[in-house]
């Protein structure tokens, strides 16, 4: 082996992140800071100004803090049984991963049902005499009840990805630590708080950093539910690029996007960072 071989053997690698990142990347920079005659800030001001930019924004910071917390807890929660080893613990493994086959718009689709004014659920409200007329779930005029729906779809559609992260990193865990902490007396809840879940950090920092960038792009389950009502980031995009037909104001959103993707990431990897000879306490 030559010393050019590692630089040749990450040469394919390196050009492919170069045509389908970088080039885009750069691409998009340029639409979102220049126009006919040069630098501008044109774009950026029509952002700002654009009252569902901050509308887009609040509901994005929203979906995460309310359903990364809950799917991390749920996932957790999941694993833990799965551990205990109830019987039929792989129909539960595969019954909860179902949600990762389904597409966003598929799942939006599939929530509506439920919502929507004459959907299943104002059905059996009205069934149970709990509703007159049932609840408008996905009206304009109540933002709260379409938060609501958007996060429990949201909640159920991609829950699963955490928890086929987490029960991967369970699986990697040595059973050693545990068993010593049954011998000392402690109980299921000191084994959880003190082993398990600080051994579990590295999986918990991918499926953090995973779930909330990929909450960070949520479109297809808001648009298919609510359309521009509940607007996010990412709709925002597509709004500007195909809608109104403004690339370098949709490029000025996705860099937005990636902004925060990046600052979150950068967030819990340092947040979320082992001690220097750290390890379960």
């Amino acid at each position: 082996m030559t010393g050019r071989t590692p630089w040749l053997l990450l040469a394919p690698s390196t050009v492919l992140l170069a045509l389908l990142f970088g080039w885009p990347l750069a691409q998009g920079v340029l639409a979102a800071f220049q126009d006919g005659s040069g630098f501008t800030l044109a774009h950026w001001q029509r952002l700002f100004t654009d009252p569902y930019f901050g509308q887009a924004l609040r509901n994005t910071v929203l979906l995460i803090v309310i359903v990364v917390p809950i799917q991390l807890v749920l996932a957790v929660g999941m694993t833990l049984l799965i551990q205990a080893k109830p019987r039929f613990a792989g129909v539960h493994f595969y019954l909860w991963a179902i949600p990762l086959a389904i597409s966003d718009l598929a799942a939006g689709l599939v929530w509506l049902t439920v919502f929507a004014d004459r959907g299943y659920l104002n059905s059996l409200l009205i069934t149970l005499g709990l509703s007159e007329h049932g609840i408008a779930w996905l009206s304009y005029d109540s933002p709260g009840t379409m938060l609501f729906a958007v996060v429990v779809a949201e909640v159920w559609r991609a829950t699963s990805m955490v928890f086929v992260i987490v029960v991967a990193g369970v699986q990697m865990l040595p059973p050693d630590y545990d068993e010593a902490a049954q011998v000392f007396g402690a109980t299921a809840w000191q084994r959880l708080w003190h082993v398990t879940l600080p051994l579990l950090r590295p999986s918990l920092q991918v499926a953090l950093i995973l779930r909330t960038i990929l909450a960070l792009q949520a479109f297809a389950v808001a648009q298919a539910l609510t359309g521009r009502d509940f607007p996010l980031l990412v709709g925002e995009t597509y709004q500007w690029h195909v809608t109104l037909q403004n690339p370098s104001v949709a490029s000025a959103v996705a860099l937005v996007v990636l902004a925060l993707s990046l600052g979150t990431a950068v967030l819990y990897l340092r947040a979320l960072r082992q001690p220097a000879g750290g390890g379960a306490r």
